[in-house]
């Protein structure tokens, strides 16, 4: 009787799946999303940090103060701040990290992210500033991204397999080909986590995943590889099916430098041909946002702009009429590998000939793509998901694959980076986004969706993929 009264103790440990495992632990020094995706927020963490939505908000950095030029960012840390293995993170460690990640001999896989700055000075232990050569509206985005975390030199020879930072959580050990350990870090400078001990599991195969699930051998599955299963696990109460977004946009891609998609009418007649819907259930079997423009759904900037290319079909034709293409035109469509491409490829094929408009379908392998697509630029469509954050900037550089020189927009992307003020950018973001939508340089079709299956009674995973991460800092079991 005793014993059915007691409280049962609140479940403070968490077996996690991912489908990637990462090749070693040094965010800093690898493209490997795979990396970001286990200690993103959780051992590594940046002067700023994202959040769920996008969003950019204070991490190691407390607050900064930026000059009137918007040149000089003076950044407050918190302190307080330990690493890992005791020792006190201050402003020479972010000296470091910053100076190490922009040198020349630099590694960094995102080196790009650190070219504007000129120079760092510490101020004090709990005060770094940081010049730019000019202002860049996106910086502190920028410091958000896995790559430009904190790290201290007396770290860096172990990093690739002893990853030490000022996170929520310590690495405890690897197994490779298996599994990876955290730990709650008591020394941690902020909110502590509720969880105690985190172990993410790798496995890669999609029918390895839905078995270890099923069986709850593991309490979650972060980009749960098998979509086609998901309606099961709705179906049973014992899990939770999240649906979230990524930064992945996926487009039918247009040559706008090859007749006739030249020609804006052309494309727009394109773009009213497709229909997102047919596709993503199709070929994603449901998962995925449609889109409008070339923006994420899930950042506060994003507007929807869907309606400016919906699907008829008839006014499609009206217009390939209107440009002198009444019987249509034939095209090349080149596919790489991944299955919205390859599926998607065959339902917008068949959405296409229904106006007139042939496409000879071929199938490449990456590095095909990447040499005839992407380098030599000789396609005339091509469907291809792209996966950076706040990339509408390609937009700005006609040498891009997809060939679109429009100089207004030029302007306004060098006026966007040199915009520092909140309310402004977001003016200037969704003017680009509505610049490009009313240009249909590209057919925009929908946006990657993330699933995560996880047991009912969690709370705090992410839902959306703003960045590649597994952010546990906020997870909970409920009571």
């Amino acid at each position: 009787m005793f014993a059915a009264l007691s409280a049962q103790a609140q479940q403070t440990d968490l077996t996690i799946a991912l489908q990637l495992e990462p090749p070693h632990l040094d965010p800093t020094s690898a493209a490997a999303g795979a990396i970001d995706s286990v200690l993103y927020a959780n051992v590594f963490e940046g002067l700023t940090r994202f959040m769920s939505d996008g969003s950019v908000v204070p991490g190691l950095a407390k607050s900064w103060d930026i000059s009137e030029d918007g040149t000089v960012y003076t950044f407050h840390l918190h302190d307080g701040v330990v690493f890992h293995d005791g020792t006190t993170m201050d402003a020479e460690d972010v000296k470091f990290s910053l100076d190490r990640a922009r040198a020349e001999d630099s590694v960094n896989a995102q080196k790009a992210l650190f070219a504007g700055i000129t120079d760092v000075t510490v101020v004090d232990p709990l005060t770094v500033q940081v010049t730019l050569s000019q202002p860049d509206g996106n910086f502190l985005f920028n410091m958000a991204w896995g790559d430009a975390v904190i790290v201290a030199p007396e770290t860096i020879d172990g990093i690739k397999q002893t990853p030490i930072g000022t996170g929520a959580f310590h690495f405890v050990d690897w197994t490779q080909g298996d599994s990876i350990r955290l730990e709650r870090f008591g020394e941690y400078w902020g909110a502590p986590p509720a969880l105690e001990t985190a172990t993410f599991k790798f496995i890669s195969d999609p029918t390895a995943a839905f078995a270890a699930m099923m069986a709850q051998d593991i309490d979650a599955f972060a980009g749960f590889p098998a979509p086609e299963n998901l309606p099961l696990f709705e179906a049973d109460p014992r899990f939770q099916v999240l649906v979230g977004s990524t930064e992945g946009e996926t487009i039918l891609a247009m040559n706008n430098k090859q007749p006739p998609l030249d020609n804006v009418m052309v494309r727009e007649a394109v773009a009213h041909a497709i229909d997102r819907q047919a596709i993503i259930d199709g070929a994603m079997f449901g998962l995925g946002t449609p889109i409008g423009t070339h923006f994420a759904p899930h950042n506060p900037d994003y507007v929807d702009l869907t309606g400016l290319s919906n699907y008829d079909p008839a006014k499609s034709k009206a217009l390939l009429a209107e440009a002198g293409y009444p019987d249509g035109f034939t095209t090349t469509l080149k596919l790489p590998p991944p299955s919205y491409a390859r599926r998607g490829g065959e339902i917008i094929a068949a959405q296409l000939r229904a106006v007139g408009i042939q496409t000879e379908i071929t199938n490449l392998e990456w590095a095909q793509w990447l040499e005839e697509v992407f380098r030599g630029k000789d396609f005339g469509m091509t469907i291809v998901s792209h996966t950076e954050p706040f990339d509408i900037g390609i937009y700005a550089r006609p040498d891009y694959y997809f060939q679109y020189d429009n100089p207004a927009f030029q302007d306004l992307m060098k006026t966007l980076t040199a915009t520092t003020d909140p309310a402004k950018r977001s003016e200037l973001i969704k003017e680009a986004e509505t610049v490009i939508a009313k240009d249909y340089v590209n057919g925009y079709l929908f946006q990657l969706a993330f699933p995560t299956v996880a047991d009912a009674r969690l709370r705090g995973l992410w839902q959306n993929a703003p960045t590649q991460a597994t952010d546990l800092t906020g997870v909970s079991w409920a009571e």
